[in-house]
């Protein structure tokens, strides 16, 4: 088992419990401040987010249910690369090669789109391993739940 670093955890709501899963609802709190990537972390923008947790033990969880959600917070700023540095890094270095190759502008505007297309593709089609990596895990709130 890997070994986690500091752990992010953000209290919800079970919204739906399905095999395997628990669909439970972010709420936004004031502990996200903490967080070294809550100014890049979908979290952070809304209220509410809801997110699906795979669990094993499903079967616990009920509709309405306070719980917590965990990550590890390197895990989240792994999220912050791969959703946002990377991408930018490609589009630079596209403009800026281009751009000193004294191609057209719409020459570089086409190629960065490209690039940043390209990159979505490569993103999709490896989902799965991508997913695997940010494991969320899921505990009872047990001082709501008494």
């Amino acid at each position: 088992m890997e070994k986690l670093g500091r752990v992010a955890s953000h209290a919800g709501t079970v919204q739906s419990v399905k095999k395997g899963f628990v669909a439970v609802q972010i709420e936004a709190v004031s502990a996200c401040a903490t967080c070294q990537a809550h100014a890049h972390c979908g979290f952070a923008e809304s209220k509410n987010k809801t997110v699906e947790v795979p669990t094993s033990d499903w079967q616990q969880y009920r509709e309405g249910d306070a719980v917590t959600v965990h990550i590890d917070e390197s895990r989240g700023m792994l999220a912050v690369w791969i959703a946002y540095v990377l991408p930018a890094l490609l589009l630079l270095a596209v403009i800026i090669g281009l751009s000193l190759a004294r191609m057209p502008e719409w020459v570089v505007v086409l190629a960065a789109f490209a690039v940043l297309g390209l990159y979505i593709l490569v993103l999709y089609l490896r989902r799965r391993k991508v997913e695997s990596r940010f494991t969320l895990t899921i505990s009872p709130n047990s001082e709501a739940n008494s």
